[in-house]
């Protein structure tokens, strides 16, 4: 079991690619971080595909024996899109109430390569922490250096004057998957300061 058992989420929510991507070691990432869920019975909840990444951490995770949950909308099951064995799918209209079903259900959210819906998903979560919204822990795997570029815009942002910089701390990355829990556990659980706005 993890060291950090006492704030361990019962639930995890984690934003990922509908594809695999081209370094084989993100595959070996999805693979293992479905198994470490399984292993620390901690609840998988995410977009319920049963395609590239997301379906290697859901198939990993439930060869473990842990409990799966998939939201996901009508349209893209009508494209065969989603899991077909999980331990429960959501189906919902929109995407918007995709992303607050997974919300609701997650205690913190963890962020693998991805593309442009992983990319939403990642700053919706983060946007609502910012404005305090919420406390729930945001953790991304830089499997490779692939979110280099996402921790470099965040940084331009806050010395651009567009965040504060203790908006930085709403987001932990790290390298390798050992590190992930121990993150979450690290993470402020305060809603932080108020966001400030330049008044005319």
């Amino acid at each position: 079991m993890s060291d950090s058992t006492s704030l361990r989420p019962a639930s995890l929510c984690v934003f990922c690619g509908a594809r695999f991507g081209i370094d084989p070691a993100t595959r070996e990432t999805a693979v293992q971080l479905g198994t470490l869920l399984a292993q620390e019975d901690i609840t998988l909840v995410y977009g319920g595909g049963g395609v590239g990444l997301m379906g290697l951490v859901a198939n990993a995770a439930l060869a473990g024996g842990a409990t799966v949950i998939g939201v996901i909308p009508q349209f893209l099951l009508q494209r065969e899109a989603g899991h077909p064995a999980l331990t429960k799918t959501v189906v919902v209209e929109t995407m918007h109430e995709r992303k607050l079903q997974m919300f609701e259900r997650s205690d913190a959210f963890v962020v693998l390569p991805g593309g442009i819906g992983t990319l939403e998903e990642f700053f919706e979560v983060l946007s609502w922490r910012t404005l305090g919204l919420h406390s729930k822990p945001i953790v991304i795997i830089d499997q490779g250096g692939y979110w280099q570029p996402l921790a470099a815009l965040l940084r331009g942002v806050v010395e651009g004057g567009f965040a504060e910089r203790t908006h930085l701390d709403h987001v932990a990355f790290v390298s390798e998957l050992k590190d992930v829990l121990p993150a979450i556990a690290a993470m402020p659980r305060t809603a932080g300061f108020e966001k400030r706005l330049d008044r005319i």
